[in-house]
C-alpha cells in the first residue's frame, strides 16, 4: 500500500507529526499541498478534518487545541490562504493554546516573478510565533525541473548526481531536525508554530517507501519549586495585611478547591475570579463589575481603604476594565504574577513573575503557616460586595425584556454540568455578571478578545468535550464567522444561543455620541438580519424568542437532548439594552455602605 508522499520533506514532516502524537490535522482545499495531505489522509494515526474557509478553520482547530491542551496541526496551500490563519494564530499565542500551521510553498525561486498564487510565506506569523522554521527544498525530486530554471541556485547547473545527493542529504537533514525541533516547541511551550514548506511538482504520487528519519530530543524547563524567590515572597506575603488575588482565564481544575479555601481563610485576603477562570467560591467576588461599577459611581469614594499593597495574579486576561483602571489608579505597591510561561504588567506595578504552576506555588505559599485573624479587610469588602449585589438582584427581579435579562435567565435555567463558550463583546461582559450552575465550565477567546472565530471555536471545542456544548453568542460576531457552521463535524448535541439586538450594541454602553447617522452605519452598524434561514442551511433546528414568556417556553425545549444542534435566537430592544445595564449599576450604587475601619 502506498502511503507515504514521494517528495522527501512531505513524508518526513508527515511521520515527523505520527512521533509525535500530532493526531488531528485540519485541511483546507488545494493543490500545493496535496503530498501533506495524501500523507495524512493516508495514514489511520491520523483524525484529519476538511474545512474550506482557512479563518474558520484555524479558530475551529484552536477549539480542539483549546480542549485537548496538546498542539492541532493546520495545513494549507500556498499564497493568500495561509494568511487567513493569522487571526487564529494570534489568539493561540495570547492564549497559550498550541497549533502548528504547516504552508505549503512555491520553490524559493519562484517567488516574486508573476507566477500565481506566491506571496513572500516565511516570516509571515514572527511577531506572534513560539518559532517558526522555513525549510529547505528537495532536490532529489524533480531534479529534471529544477536544473531546467536558470533562476534557481539550490544546485549547480552542471552537478553530478552524487553532488545532488550530498545536497539532498544535508538537506534532508536539516529539515529532520527543524522539524522535530518546532514540533517540540508547539508541544511544550504551548503556543503557535511555523513550518514552511517549499514543494515542487509533481505533488501527487504515493510511494510505499520510507525514507529514514533521525530522532532529536529538545531540553524541557524544569522549575525550581524551593527557589529564593519564592521564599522572599512567601515572607512578604504573610507580612501584609491588605491584598488581592485575581483570577483571570484559566482551564478548569488549574487550582484546587483546597487551595482556593486556603486563600480565602486568610483575612487579609480578598479573591477576585472571572467565569473565565473556572473558579467560583462562596467567600469571593465572583462578579468583578458588581462591585467596581457601584463603586465608580458611588459619591463616597473609599479607593485608599480599598487599594492593596500586593496584587497576585493567575491566569490569562481579565475582562473586567473596572479593575484595571482601580488599580491604575490607586496602585499597589507589588503586583506578581504566576505562570509558568509569561507576565503582563496589567496593572503597570509588575515586579514579579514566578514561573511555576499555580498549583506548586499556593502549595508552598501556605504550608506551615497559621492564618491571622485580626484583621476585617476581607469580611469589610464582601460585605460591599453583598450590599451591592442584594439591590442589583432586586432590581433583576423588576427587568424589562434586554439582553441583561435574557442572561438573567438563562444563567438561571442552564442545567448544570454544561460546557459554555461564550463570544466577546457584549456576550462575556454579561456573563460576568451572572451567578452560574455548578460545574459549567466557561471558555472565551479572550488573547485578542476578537468577535472573529467564535463560532468556529466552539465547534472545535465541542467535538473534544465530553460535556454537551453551548455558545452564547451575539449578532455580530455570529454572523462575522457565518463560515464557521460550514463544517461537516458539527456534533448532533452542540447548541448557539444568539443574542441578536440588531447591531454593535457595546458601542450604545461606551462613550460617545449614539442615534446619529455616524454612530448608527459606523460603529453600532444596525442591521435587520436574523438566522432563520442560515440555521436552515447548515442544518440546524432553528426557535426564536422576542419576550419573557416566549424565551421561558423555547428555553425548556432547547436544553433537551435533540438529534441536530440547535439554535436560538433571541430578539432584544436594540435602543433599550444600554439603559438597562446602565441603570442596574445605578441601582446598585445607591445607598451604598461605609467600609469599616479598624
Amino acid at each position: 500500500m502506498n502511503k507515504y508522499s514521494s517528495i522527501p520533506l512531505a513524508q518526513t514532516l508527515v511521520r515527523l507529526c505520527a512521533q509525535n502524537k500530532i493526531e488531528r490535522i485540519v485541511i483546507c482545499a488545494g493543490s500545493r499541498n496535496a503530498p501533506l495531505t495524501s500523507g495524512f489522509v493516508s495514514d489511520p494515526f491520523f483524525k484529519t478534518y476538511s474545512i474550506v474557509d482557512e479563518r474558520a478553520a484555524g479558530f475551529f482547530a484552536l477549539g480542539m487545541a483549546q480542549q485537548l491542551k496538546h498542539p492541532v496541526a493546520l495545513v494549507c496551500t500556498s499564497g493568500s490562504a495561509l494568511l487567513n490563519f493569522y487571526p487564529a494564530i494570534a489568539e493561540a499565542f495570547y492564549s497559550d493554546i498550541p497549533l502548528i500551521v504547516l504552508s505549503a510553498d512555491r520553490m524559493p525561486h519562484r517567488i516574486d516573478i508573476g507566477d500565481g498564487q506566491t506571496i513572500r510565506q516565511s516570516g509571515v506569523f514572527d511577531l506572534h510565533l513560539e518559532t517558526a522554521a522555513n525549510l529547505k527544498p528537495d532536490v532529489s525530486h524533480a531534479t529534471d525541473t529544477l536544473l531546467q530554471n536558470p533562476l534557481q541556485e539550490l544546485v549547480p547547473f552542471s552537478a553530478s548526481l552524487k553532488e545532488i545527493n550530498a545536497i539532498q542529504k544535508k538537506n534532508q537533514l536539516y529539515n529532520n531536525k527543524e522539524i522535530s525541533r518546532v514540533l517540540k516547541i508547539a508541544i511544550h511551550q504551548k503556543g503557535p508554530v511555523h513550518l514552511n514548506i517549499p514543494l515542487e511538482e509533481p505533488l501527487y504520487e504515493m510511494t510505499s517507501k520510507a525514507i529514514p528519519l533521525s530522532k532529536y530530543t529538545n531540553e524541557v524547563h524544569v522549575f525550581d519549586e524551593f527557589n529564593e524567590q519564592l521564599k522572599s515572597i512567601k515572607d512578604q506575603w504573610h507580612n501584609t495585611s491588605k491584598k488581592w488575588v485575581i483570577i483571570g482565564v484559566m482551564s478548569p481544575n488549574t487550582i484546587s478547591k483546597n487551595q482556593i479555601d486556603l486563600l480565602c481563610k486568610d483575612p487579609t485576603v480578598v479573591v477576585f475570579t472571572e467565569t473565565t477562570s473556572n473558579i467560583t467560591h462562596p467567600r469571593s467576588i465572583n462578579s468583578i463589575d458588581k462591585l467596581m461599577a457601584p463603586l465608580e459611581l458611588s459619591e463616597t469614594l473609599m479607593n485608599k481603604t480599598l487599594q492593596p499593597e500586593v496584587v497576585l495574579t493567575f491566569g490569562g486576561m481579565v475582562v473586567s476594565k473596572k479593575i484595571k483602571s482601580f488599580l491604575r489608579n490607586n496602585p499597589p505597591k507589588h503586583h506578581w504574577h504566576v505562570d509558568q510561561k509569561k507576565a503582563y504588567n496589567t496593572y503597570y506595578r509588575l515586579d514579579q513573575h514566578l514561573e511555576v504552576p499555580p498549583a506548586i506555588f499556593l502549595e508552598h505559599l501556605y504550608k506551615d503557616v497559621s492564618i491571622p485573624n485580626h484583621t476585617d479587610y476581607q469580611e469589610s469588602i464582601l460585605n460591599i460586595f453583598e450590599n451591592f449585589k442584594l439591590k442589583g438582584d432586586i432590581y433583576l427581579d423588576t427587568l424589562a425584556f434586554s439582553d441583561l435579562n435574557a442572561f438573567d435567565y438563562i444563567s438561571k435555567t442552564l442545567p448544570e454540568g454544561i460546557h459554555l463558550q461564550i463570544a466577546n463583546s457584549s456576550s462575556i461582559r454579561y456573563a460576568q455578571l451572572m451567578d452560574w450552575p455548578n460545574r459549567t465550565s466557561f471558555f472565551c477567546n479572550r488573547g485578542t478578545s476578537g468577535i472573529d472565530g467564535s463560532t468556529s471555536t466552539a465547534i472545535g471545542a465541542a467535538l473534544i468535550s465530553k460535556a454537551p456544548t453551548i455558545l452564547i453568542t451575539g449578532d455580530l460576531s455570529f454572523l462575522y464567522d457565518i463560515n464557521g457552521l460550514w463544517n461537516d463535524n458539527i456534533p448532533s448535541n452542540f447548541k448557539i444561543i444568539l443574542i441578536n439586538n440588531n447591531g454593535g450594541g457595546i458601542f450604545r454602553i461606551l462613550p460617545g455620541e449614539k442615534d446619529s447617522p455616524k454612530h448608527d452605519k459606523y460603529f453600532e452598524t444596525i442591521h435587520s438580519r436574523d438566522a432563520k434561514y442560515l440555521a436552515k442551511i447548515f442544518g440546524f433546528s432553528y426557535q426564536k424568542a422576542a419576550s419573557k414568556w416566549k424565551l421561558k417556553r423555547r428555553l425548556a425545549k432547547f436544553y433537551k437532548v435533540n438529534k441536530t444542534p440547535q439554535l436560538l435566537e433571541i430578539n432584544t430592544p436594540r435602543t433599550l439594552n444600554d439603559k438597562v445595564l446602565l441603570d442596574y449599576f445605578e441601582a446598585m450604587a445607591t445607598n451604598t455602605i461605609i467600609l469599616k475601619k479598624k
